[in-house]
């Protein structure tokens, strides 16, 4: 198996470069990136770096070429609902453009490769108390920038499985959780200013809405998860990845003080909330479980790992 992953240095790509490596199958990792610079040392002879830009097709298609990839995990994308309110033309033209290049690339080559198009579950929009699980069988009803982005890509796979014959497997993935997670996304936020009050370094961790609920799932859950459905899932199939589990986020604040030893040290910022937020998202994992998939972090050993690694970088810095 010949592995190619956009966004291989990223958060959820660095898991997934983790994990791969522990598999004797896998013959190679490649990720892509428009000016490779030196990997890190654990990966120095696992992953390497093929240069090419995700916006330019021909370059693309080199790669694609030369590599010939059984398996592709489109990771690589603008992730943050918040910012896509901020750049709204940004993150559509980025997230949409990329994958459209990614896909005509493999269609151009003729490169008999599966491909994970890794989505959201905010494509979900809001829904009633009797849609919660979310199921893969609900149409999409996209609330932010993001999402809209999520569900043209989502689209464009089904354009390309059905009319171009291309083997792409869907996602619907929800809140990640687990070591190294950016600071722009809810748990880890609240990881990172939870040991800066222990550290002394600030008063009160600050928070928005936390009236919602959401269904966090470990990213080390998350990449084994992703590599289950391209060995394993239906070409043409889409998947919630998630715990089936719902965390309203005063609890998971609440959680993350108590592990911290930051008991009671929160409070609301009213510049933290959203022009829109669904109220409640926690998905069916059900079709992914019968592939056999079963969740081996709970929330409270992914907080407990975030948080040490909060711990480690905060200290030297």
């Amino acid at each position: 198996m010949r592995w190619l992953i956009t966004g291989a240095r990223g958060f959820v790509g660095t898991h997934l470069v983790d994990y791969l490596m522990e598999i004797p199958a896998v013959e190679s990792i490649w990720g892509i990136d428009r000016s490779p610079k030196p990997v890190a040392k654990r990966y120095a002879t696992a992953l390497r770096m093929h240069s090419a830009g995700l916006q330019d097709v021909n370059a693309l298609c080199r790669c694609i070429s030369e590599i010939q990839p059984t398996h592709i995990v489109h990771l690589a994308a603008q992730s943050s609902v918040a910012a896509s309110w901020k750049a709204p033309i940004d993150c559509f033209l980025n997230n949409t453009n990329i994958f459209l290049n990614l896909v005509e690339a493999v269609r151009l080559t003729q490169c008999p490769s599966t491909i994970l198009s890794v989505g959201s579950s905010e494509e979900y929009g809001p829904r009633t108390a009797e849609e919660i699980p979310l199921k893969e069988s609900l149409f999409p009803s996209p609330t932010n920038p993001y999402a809209v982005a999520r569900v043209s890509q989502e689209l464009l796979s089904r354009v390309y499985a059905d009319s171009y014959g291309l083997s792409i497997i869907c996602t619907r993935s929800f809140n990640h959780v687990g070591p190294n997670q950016p600071d722009h996304y809810v748990a880890s936020s609240f990881c990172k200013q939870a040991v800066e009050v222990l550290l002394g370094r600030r008063e009160m961790i600050t928070a928005g809405n936390l009236d919602i609920v959401r269904d966090f799932i470990d990213v080390r859950d998350v990449v084994r998860a992703y590599v289950l459905l391209l060995t394993h899932g239906q070409s043409g199939s889409l998947y919630n990845v998630c715990s089936g589990q719902g965390t309203q986020l005063s609890q998971l604040v609440e959680m993350i003080c108590k592990l911290a030893a930051v008991v009671g040290r929160w409070e609301i910022d009213p510049e933290r909330v959203r022009p829109a937020d669904n109220p409640i998202i926690v998905g069916d994992n059900s079709r992914l479980v019968t592939l056999g998939f079963k969740p081996r972090y709970s929330l409270v050993q992914s907080l407990s790992d975030q948080i040490a690694t909060w711990k480690q970088t905060l200290a030297t810095s």
